[in-house]
């Protein structure tokens, strides 16, 4: 089928790729000319302009939003609105508070517009593995767009499914319709703020061994460890296996003290909301609101473990230093 791709950043524009691959036409906009040419000279439709980018959809028209959450998310849905017309669908993918998907929805809903909020993580390895989607919105537009979502998610990826499911559905293909507007972007909400946690954990646990021999303990209980083999060895057959562990186990082999990283860590907002929907919910949540404070400790300190951090949101996202930027 056809659809539009507005922002061709490190996601958007292998999520065009993968849909081209899978035989969708593409139109593609980006504010940079050069990421659209590189777009068009693979074989997407490439426009100027948004309003552009309207007139070659036919309609009822399907566009997919990939850029930053914020202001500019808030920008282009609202720029983009006033060329569509009733029936379109806008697919918001990027990583917006489910609160303003909401919003949105409801405005957009006023002429027509359908409106959905897509969870996509799969970061910068997505266009070889697959995007796993968490998608929130108009039930009937969602089921429209099912021939994109099973492109651009997995699929069965070799993964049986769990031994106790007995229901099959989209879930064990790598994508999921989660409810009503907001509801997918609340989903992806969560999987960031329990991936803080997580990646918290191995820093943590890797600071621990790396600091084994300080001479601070006993001559008797101090230890040389290597960590690129503990990381390795711990991909096989360890229950703390994981992606991000091997994300880590790839950056110790690369480099074991991790030098080229600062260890200044950002937090890209769903860490803060998932926190802040724990207190709305009377939830407990020490981990995930630890693991978020510790980001916000390693602007102003770093330590090894903060190192681990940064190697594994770069291994995953592509998210780069701050001296890089």
């Amino acid at each position: 089928m056809q659809i539009a791709m507005v922002g061709l950043g490190r996601m958007g524009a292998n999520m065009a790729r993968r849909l081209m691959r899978g035989g969708h036409d593409c139109v593609v906009y980006d504010r940079n000319p050069e990421a659209v040419a590189q777009l068009v000279s693979e074989g997407a439709i490439g426009v100027a302009s948004l309003q552009e980018l309207a007139k070659k959809l036919a309609p009822p028209r399907a566009a997919w939003i990939m850029v930053p959450s914020g202001e500019i998310t808030e920008n282009t849905v609202m720029e983009l609105s006033g060329y569509l017309s009733a029936g379109d669908v806008m697919i918001d993918g990027g990583n917006s508070y489910f609160k303003d998907d909401v919003r949105r929805a409801k405005v957009l809903a006023q002429r027509g517009i359908r409106y959905l909020d897509a969870g996509t993580s799969g970061g910068v390895w997505g266009l070889e593995r697959g995007y796993c989607l968490m998608v929130g919105g108009d039930s009937a537009a969602v089921k429209s767009l099912e021939p994109v979502f099973h492109t651009l998610a997995p699929g069965g990826s070799g993964i049986p499914p769990s031994p106790g499911r007995t229901t099959g559905g989209s879930a064990e293909l790598g994508w999921l319709y989660c409810g009503p507007s907001g509801a997918g972007h609340f989903v992806k909400m969560i999987h960031n703020g329990i991936e803080y946690g997580m990646m918290q954990a191995y820093a943590e646990g890797f600071d621990i061994l790396r600091n084994a021999n300080a001479e601070s303990l006993p001559a008797d209980q101090r230890y040389e460890l290597n960590l690129a083999d503990i990381a390795e060895v711990w991909r096989r057959g360890s229950v703390v296996t994981s992606w991000l562990l091997d994300l880590s186990a790839d950056a110790l082999a690369r480099n074991p003290d991790l030098s080229e990283y600062s260890g200044f860590v950002q937090d890209s907002g769903e860490g803060r909301w998932t926190v802040q929907a724990a207190l709305d919910q009377a939830v407990p949540a020490e981990v995930l609101t630890a693991a978020l404070y510790a980001r916000f400790r390693s602007r102003q300190e770093h330590t090894f473990a903060d190192k681990i951090l940064s190697a594994m949101r770069h291994g995953f996202g592509g998210h780069v230093e701050p001296h890089e930027k």
